[in-house]
């Protein structure tokens, strides 16, 4: 049964590498983590494999050309809407809703970024047998002024490290 994509976002950031690596967050470990979910501009993500590099690996029998896989590939960037502290204290929300942002501004970042998409909504736990769309290790660029009508907003891109593709989750710390 086909399934509206709307709010179904599910996001984690973890700052620390999980027990088993990067490539195998537990269920436990992502619910740990930050949750941009809500903070994350949906008109603007770009979290998604691309092509791979590919190689020559004709043989000397074969007619034509024949290309194996080389290195796979992803193209990586969040738009993270600021969150600020209500008067009268005023201020970035550090601690807080802007956790998120805050721990990828500055660039060379290293952090471990993972994407639920399914039919559960986004504000439900991460729990075993979810699928991570992609995730793994990205290293954050200098964060970019985007068009600031509306909210403030800054995107990141990110240089993709490790990543998994369509990676089921653990269940405790470290699987």
């Amino acid at each position: 049964m086909k399934t509206s994509a709307d709010g179904k976002k599910k996001w984690a950031l973890l700052t620390t590498k999980p027990a088993n690596g990067w490539l195998d967050p537990s269920a436990t470990e992502l619910n740990a983590g930050i949750d941009p979910s809500c903070n994350i501009l949906e008109s603007d993500i770009t979290w998604g494999a691309t092509a791979s590099d590919r190689v020559n690996e004709k043989t000397s029998c074969q007619v034509g050309n024949s290309e194996g896989l080389g290195a796979a590939n992803y193209d990586t960037a969040l738009t993270f809407l600021r969150q600020y502290l209500a008067d009268p204290a005023g201020g970035v929300d550090v601690e807080g809703e802007d956790a998120g942002y805050q721990a990828v501004r500055v660039r060379g970042s290293e952090v471990g970024i993972y994407l639920r998409e399914s039919d559960k909504f986004s504000t439900e736990p991460w729990a075993a047998g979810d699928i991570i769309e992609l995730g793994g290790r990205v290293v954050s660029d200098a964060p970019q002024r985007v068009d600031n009508e509306g909210s403030i907003k800054r995107r990141i891109p990110f240089l993709p490290q490790e990543m998994v593709v369509e990676h089921p989750v653990a269940a405790g710390v470290g699987g």
